[in-house]
């Protein structure tokens, strides 16, 4: 790759890393389900007020599930999750067993073939996440911990039906995915938070809480997605999905830095285990065999 567009990959890890920072910033303003509801409502303002040329780049099918299963249900979980208690840095890496569901799901739905390398990384990975489940058990976060494991299962789902969709301009696929979830999500949050809590986080939203939010919407999805986009048009996947590697990096350490979240010593051989489990898979795949196609992380 060129020096420039290394520096671009390594750039979109930061911002996507740095994203759950600013989602745990941005709960303490704001409720899960309207948070996630406000995040993709900015993130569609683009081609709300401006348009897109061309219309949307997939299916109407394809923009409709993506939105509700890798928008609206995924995100829904993750932000609940790390509502109830699960730490930020901790979400950014046990997010990424997205993989190994979207190998699943691939095996069972499109008949792929998994090699035994992805198999053992699965292996060490989910070994790995039932450390730290043990860990959060006593800790009271284990709600947390499953609603993020539920929303890489989500993701995984997600990434079967992108797949499928095979979208020439990832960018403009999220700018039109980006238009479905607010509307479910809206009636979701008035049903489950409540007016009075939505009134209250909408009349009491401090500085932070939309930085929080602008963050999310224009850094981490349109910049991060038009950046990866551009990345995967330019080389193979192969060569860019392995940079992925580094947000549960920049996740963990940007959490240290900011929010003063520390590990165990059993929370720290999970996530290594976790890590280990995705490098396995990730970085180097069998003769013969191929990659399932995955969203880049965000």
């Amino acid at each position: 790759m060129r020096p420039l567009h290394i520096l671009l990959a390594l750039s979109v890890a930061a911002v996507w890393g740095c994203n759950f920072v600013a989602i745990k910033v941005g709960l303490r303003d704001m409720p899960p389900l309207l948070f996630t509801a406000l995040r993709f409502l900015l993130a569609a303002t683009p081609l709300l007020v401006l348009g897109v040329r061309g219309g949307p780049p997939v299916a109407w099918r394809y923009i409709l599930g993506i939105g509700l299963v890798l928008g609206a249900l995924q995100f829904a979980l993750l932000f609940a999750g790390i509502d109830a208690g699960m730490p930020a840095g901790l979400s950014s890496l046990v997010l990424q067993s997205q993989a190994f569901f979207t190998l699943l799901f691939a095996t069972l739905l499109l008949g792929d073939r998994p090699g035994i390398r992805p198999l053992v990384g699965m292996a060490v990975a989910f070994g790995g996440i039932a450390l730290i489940a043990r860990e959060m058990q006593a800790g009271g976060s284990l709600l947390g911990l499953g609603l993020v494991v539920a929303a890489a299962v989500a993701w995984g789902a997600g990434n079967i039906i992108m797949k499928q969709a095979r979208a020439p301009d990832l960018f403009r696929l999220m700018l039109w995915v980006s238009v479905v979830p607010p509307l479910p999500l809206f009636l979701l949050s008035l049903g489950m938070e409540g007016p009075a809590r939505i009134a209250g986080a909408l009349t009491g939203l401090t500085w932070p809480g939309f930085a929080a939010l602008a963050y999310i919407a224009a850094g981490a999805t349109l910049y991060g997605f038009a950046s990866w986009g551009f990345l995967l048009r330019h080389y193979p996947a192969s060569l860019v999905a392995p940079f992925s590697l580094l947000v549960p990096i920049f996740g963990m350490s940007s959490s240290a830095l900011l929010l003063g979240e520390d590990f165990s010593p059993t929370k720290a051989v999970g996530a290594a285990l976790v890590f280990g489990g995705l490098a396995i898979t990730v970085l180097k795949l069998p003769r013969g065999q191929t990659a399932p196609a995955t969203a880049p992380t965000r």
